[in-house]
């Protein structure tokens, strides 16, 4: 794979999104510019457009300020500075809000070459350093773990990851090159909030989560104290100057995550998980998000999506949604398994031909509602 060699100008000016920046593979060299903040300035309009996922909602469209959206960047470069990349090599699109600032901008706050690369099939860069970030999408992990002769070649490298619950092989990944050469700084936030929070880890169990310096705990809409101290599940509503804000709205004083935390004290947190993506069934409280995890550790199929529903009889349950591999059905799948990882049969199993996904992996909304066959009974 070739990678173009493009000018600042060539890929801050088509705007974010554009097919020829994100399409094909490039590199930049923001080491070679002599004023990178004037050259941000330059290029880039004041005000800066992102849409929502549309995983959990219609697609919305969110304004954020160059200068919030420069602020933010260089928070980012400095979670990875204490590694001293010489180079960033990115796989995020820079069409959200992850992928323009990690993309796009980090590199120019670091001031260090930058590859891009669009797919998972071609040649990984050659960028003459010992020490490199790499900025993920959920697929980039089983390409690292299938690419580890590279891997190694590097004296140090930090992912940089942001979007879905980390899959499997990230620990996996950690395993094969080892704390000594390897970490994950791992970034929570959205399109409408930006970076909230980040933690950073190289073995074992991820850490606790820490604050972005410019972000506060704010107490919920009920009035819920966020500082009511461990063993407390709250809501995560946050303060942030980098707010976006709609379209001829103003900036929100505050704004809920959605998220349900408990608080260590008042700059970290443990995350339990998404409010819509935490049901009781018989009971006992799941998190989908893990359980979706463990589930494609067990299960032979091509993706999966556990999905809440509301069943009239018995109130909040689980719908599980598998895309078959090449050959395979829903007879081959281990409902044993499904059960042991929820703790209860799922409402109902689909088979589908594809789950539709976001570009950092995110079940589009609404979820494949219409399955190609029945649902099978369970």
């Amino acid at each position: 794979m070739a990678y173009q060699k493009l000018t600042p100008e060539d890929v801050l000016t088509p705007g974010l999104g554009a097919p020829d920046v994100t399409d094909r593979a490039w590199h930049v060299r923001w080491d070679e510019v002599p004023d990178v903040p004037a050259v941000i300035d330059g290029l880039l309009p004041p005000v800066l457009d992102f849409h929502t996922s549309g995983s959990t909602g219609p697609s919305r469209r969110w304004q954020r300020g160059r200068a919030a959206a420069w602020q933010e960047a260089g928070m980012l470069a400095g979670f990875l500075r204490p590694d001293a990349p010489g180079a960033v090599v990115s796989f995020a699109p820079p069409v959200h809000v992850y992928g323009a600032l990690a993309t796009l901008l980090v590199p120019a706050r670091l001031g260090v070459p930058v590859w891009y690369r669009p797919g998972y099939i071609g040649a990984l860069p050659d960028t003459g350093q010992r020490r490199i970030a790499v900025v993920a999408t959920p697929w980039i992990f089983s390409l690292l773990l299938r690419h580890l002769d590279w891997v190694r070649s590097f004296e140090r490298v930090t992912v940089l990851y942001s979007s879905a619950m980390l899959p499997a092989e990230a620990g996996a990944f950690l395993k094969e090159a080892g704390p000594e050469r390897a970490a994950i700084v791992e970034l929570l936030g959205s399109t409408e909030t930006g970076g909230i929070a980040m933690r950073r880890w190289s073995e074992g169990e991820p850490p606790a989560w820490t604050l972005f310096p410019d972000v506060a705990f704010a107490p919920g809409e009920d009035g819920t104290d966020p500082g009511t101290g461990p063993g407390t599940a709250v809501p995560l509503v946050i303060r942030s100057p980098r707010l976006a804000t709609r379209p001829g709205h103003p900036a929100p004083a505050a704004w809920p995550t959605g998220d349900l935390v408990e608080p260590l004290d008042d700059r970290s947190f443990r995350l339990l998980g998404r409010v819509g993506r935490l049901v009781k069934v018989n009971g006992q409280r799941i998190n989908l998000d893990e359980a979706e995890h463990a589930l494609r550790a067990r299960l032979d199929c091509a993706d999966l999506a556990l999905v809440p529903v509301s069943d009239p009889m018995i109130g909040e349950h689980v719908d599980l949604y598998v895309v078959p591999r090449p050959g395979g059905g829903p007879d081959a799948l281990d409902l044993s398994a499904v059960r042991a990882v929820l703790g209860a049969r799922p409402r109902a199993v689909h088979t589908v031909p594809d789950l539709k996904r976001s570009a950092l992996g995110k079940l589009q909304h609404p979820a494949t509602a219409t399955p190609t066959e029945p649902g099978i009974a369970t």
